[in-house]
């Protein structure tokens, strides 16, 4: 299984019957994020195919010979069931594979439109729980990205001076008008930069956008903390407290949790 923000989701299709097995590997292929890589029609099987593949989305059929879907959850255990969508032709199961945690459940037929839909609940889900992977992996992240070596600098005039300063010695970037300040280790500089040039000529590896007026040096954060709105809170180690917009959290997330 895997922890990225975008995919693409490793997919597995468990389904006895062979046209209910296309169906559900031609509406898939329309989704750029999922990949199929295996299928497979009885329960036993599958509990091979998981525990071989270690996929990150199941689509599976409930009553199949010889094992059915609940007893292939059963059988791979809590640790080992990836997200699970039920794809069936009785309603009266729902409840329990809601119990059995199931993100989705698919009652056959269904419409091109209504897949659309469980795609789109399962890709939110699959985000949240990489999330989750990586906002548990960040203290030990953030360790390891300050104890990167950095010899980059980063020239910039401030009127008639110009600062040579170290990149590694920037904590975070604001936008202020026409200008850029540029917070360097409890000094501020001003310098007459768009943030958009100065992003560019920053290493990309250590800094990240998290609002459309601010970059931050990633080493220098401390903790990252949930706001109400939906947006983030990052708390630097010399005790600022910046907000990180919906719109570039993946990307931060994606380069602390590298």
């Amino acid at each position: 299984m895997n922890d990225t923000l975008s995919g693409p989701w490793r997919t597995v299709i468990v389904d006895d019957e062979p046209p209910a097995r296309q169906t559900l590997r031609l509406l898939l292929a329309r989704e750029k994020d999922f990949t199929l890589v295996a299928e497979c029609g009885h329960g036993k099987e599958a509990v091979d195919l998981v525990t071989a593949a270690r996929p990150d989305v199941m689509f599976i059929d409930v009553r199949m010979p010889g094992m059915d879907g609940f007893a292939v959850l059963r059988q791979l255990g809590a640790d080992a069931v990836p997200a699970v969508v039920f794809v069936t032709a009785y309603g009266r199961y729902a409840a329990q594979a809601f119990e059995q945690h199931a993100v989705e459940y698919l009652l056959k037929p269904f419409t091109d439109e209504r897949f659309a839909d469980v795609v789109d609940h399962v890709r939110r889900r699959l985000r949240e729980r990489a999330y989750a992977s990586l906002a548990k992996r960040l203290p030990e992240a953030l360790v390891e990205t300050a104890a990167r070596g950095d010899r980059r600098q980063l020239v910039v005039k401030d009127g008639s001076r110009t600062h040579v300063v170290r990149e590694s010695d920037i904590a975070w970037i604001e936008a202020e008008d026409y200008y850029v300040r540029i917070h360097v280790d409890g000094r501020r500089i001003l310098a007459r930069e768009s943030l958009r040039t100065l992003e560019e000529r920053l290493d990309p590896e250590v800094f990240a956008r998290i609002h459309r007026s601010a970059i931050v040096n990633t080493r220098w954060i401390r903790a990252i903390e949930p706001l109400a709105s939906g947006d983030q809170r990052l708390v630097m180690t010399d005790g600022t407290t910046l907000r990180v917009s919906r719109t570039y959290r993946a990307a931060l997330m994606r380069l602390i949790g590298r």
